[in-house]
């Protein structure tokens, strides 16, 4: 078995990546109040605008994350996942730079984010922070909630 990393275009059918997709959304609203978690179902994960990853070490799922074109110059990150047995190695940071990369090959000048506020949510925000991500406004549909918190970069060089 290989131990390399890769990621791929994933089309939600597998039962790995529904079983991780439905831990996630679990973990959400476990942490969040329901009308605060923002998350994509399933259809919203296939939605025209939003292309969704997976990441695999080997023949394991790891984690996975999506970009959603918001318009022609903004996306946003989202379902960004990984998977308890690869916590702490690298999953998260690989799959935020596939996705960063992807935006930049898009001619996105800008990536934003809405994570939740609490002590579970302390990692993704110290990852995003460590990638550039700053704290801002609540953008597109976002309305402000003490539940939530919105991110953003600049992609331009």
């Amino acid at each position: 078995m290989s131990d390399a990393w890769r990621i791929v275009e994933d089309d939600l059918s597998g039962a790995a990546i529904r079983a991780l997709l439905e831990q996630h959304f679990a973990g959400m609203l476990a942490n969040s109040p329901a009308e605060s978690c923002h998350f994509l179902d399933f259809d919203g994960l296939r939605a025209g605008e939003v292309t969704f990853w997976s990441i695999h070490r080997g023949d394991e799922l790891a984690g996975c994350g999506a970009l959603k074109m918001l318009d022609a110059r903004h996306g946003e990150i989202k379902s960004m996942r990984t998977h308890d047995a690869f916590l702490r190695q690298g999953v998260a940071a690989r799959m935020l730079a596939h996705i960063v990369a992807e935006a930049r090959s898009r001619g996105l000048d800008r990536l934003s984010l809405e994570t939740g506020s609490g002590p579970a949510f302390e990692p993704a925000l110290a990852l995003y922070a460590r990638h550039g991500f700053e704290e801002c406004e609540p953008f597109a549909d976002y309305k402000p909630d003490p539940f939530s918190r919105f991110m953003t970069r600049s992609l331009q060089v």
